[in-house]
């Protein structure tokens, strides 16, 4: 029997994604510092994802990253966020937020300054999604097990 899903929760006390990437080796390594709790999915939500993730000096949230199908929104809760995209760099602090459609900038968030930022992140789960990253050999399509990865070439990584 499955516990039951609870009806609320205080978001800071929300137990850490076990798994810090889903990124292949070497990208993983690029995420340490990063610390996500997945809120929607204590709730058992399915058709969209949020997540609370903390940044400590000097990590990033993802590789700069497209998504094909989904629309992403982040919230900053705390502390100062870049938000790098191909084209420019923008601080973003507590109370700003940013919108990213499907096929839209590629982006990725890094935190530049000495404390930690907290911010809330929102994403639909369309099936069939892709990401591409224009500066890494990586691919990635939603597949019924999770995000698969290929290098550009379609040559898998390793799983692990």
């Amino acid at each position: 029997m499955t516990a039951p899903k609870p009806l609320a929760i205080h978001a800071a006390k929300a137990p850490a994604r076990a798994k810090p990437s889903h990124y292949p080796a070497p990208f993983a390594a690029r995420m340490e510092g990063r610390s996500k709790q997945p809120l929607g999915d204590l709730f058992g939500l399915q058709n969209f994802g949020v997540n609370r993730t903390t940044l400590a000096p000097g990590a990033q949230s993802a590789l700069l990253h497209r998504h094909s199908m989904q629309d992403e929104f982040i919230y900053v809760l705390a502390g100062d966020i870049t938000l790098v995209t191909e084209d420019e760099e923008i601080t973003l602090s507590p109370g700003m937020c940013a919108g990213f459609p499907a096929a839209g900038h590629a982006h990725a968030l890094h935190n530049k300054s000495g404390a930690p930022a907290i911010y809330l992140e929102i994403g639909d789960r369309s099936k069939g999604d892709e990401a591409s990253y224009p500066k890494d050999d990586l691919m990635a399509k939603m597949g019924a097990e999770g995000w698969e990865f290929t290098h550009k070439d379609g040559a898998p990584y390793p799983k692990g």
